[in-house]
């Protein structure tokens, strides 16, 4: 039987935080989420650039101007802070919060990368929840690109500019059991543009076979939720490593709680090798 150090990962994209009719943080949707979390659940979350962006507009009136590259750093950073402390208010004040910041150097490089491990493994034990996102501010995709030029054959490293990539990347990282992928929709869809063809199971008798199912889905999906997001395709691309490290991947709306999707009370599309179903396409 297989050992899974972490019981499991969970991803929140940023439109999912986002209240669009009021252009605010959706404070439903993240203190539904803060209070479900617990020791042995790792959450990487997005939001900061958009959440720092909506708060400069309520301060200032006006939106930053300039490259966009230093704007979105700014608004990150601005963000961060906000983000962690919504958390941190709806959190069960019974379990410590613990704000990580990655960069693509942290799984590209082995020493980093294993140091990185032991920290999220130690946090269960400590009852402690981490919470994981990519650190925007310091790190813009120029500089990216630069630095994994430097190392070699980039298409062989961890980009990790997409949190859906770094959730997948630390998924893999402490062997975590299931890996949770919340977005704006319910699942994947065999047709985008009919909502009754959500696919409930991608799955096969092996990890090959399971790879092969995820890439005959991805020649269906196109679009995504936001500007420089890589939509259901690339979310498909990500969860490959984890599949093949034996992690279950869900992907599901994030109007669900956590519970639902987890004991399968709420629609979803789930991933992985013999999840017991007798089709591979359902």
């Amino acid at each position: 039987m297989t050992k899974f150090d972490i019981e499991l990962v969970g991803k929140v994209g940023s439109m999912a935080l986002i209240n669009k009719e009021y252009n605010d943080i959706n404070y439903n949707v993240i203190a539904r989420l803060s209070k479900e979390l617990k020791p042995g659940y790792i959450w990487v979350t997005s939001g900061a650039a958009e959440i720092g962006r909506l708060d400069f507009i309520k301060r200032n009136g006006y939106e930053l101007d300039g490259d966009s590259s230093e704007v979105k750093t700014d608004y990150a950073a601005q963000g961060q802070s906000i983000l962690m402390s919504n958390y941190r208010q709806y959190m069960d004040s019974r379990y410590s919060l613990r704000q990580i910041l990655v960069e693509h150097q942290h799984f590209n490089n082995e020493v980093k990368r294993e140091y990185l491990k032991k920290l999220l493994i130690r946090c269960p034990k400590q009852n402690a929840i981490p919470i994981i996102n990519y650190n925007d501010p310091l790190s813009t995709e120029e500089i990216i690109k630069m630095e994994l030029i430097q190392l070699g054959n980039s298409e062989n490293y961890v980009h990790g500019i997409d949190n859906d990539e770094t959730a997948s990347q630390i998924a893999c990282l402490v062997k975590s059991k299931r890996l949770l992928i919340m977005t704006s929709v319910d699942g994947i869809y065999s047709d985008v543009n009919d909502k009754d063809s959500l696919v409930k199971f991608i799955s096969g008798a092996t990890v090959s076979e399971v790879v092969q199912n995820i890439e005959e889905y991805q020649k269906a999906c196109y679009g995504a939720s936001r500007k420089g997001a890589g939509g259901a395709k690339a979310k498909l691309e990500y969860i490959k490593d984890p599949v093949m490290n034996g992690t279950e991947v869900i992907i599901a709306n994030s109007k669900y709680k956590l519970k639902d999707i987890l004991s399968g009370d709420a629609p979803s599309t789930k991933i992985g090798v013999d999840l017991g179903v007798k089709s591979k396409f359902i």
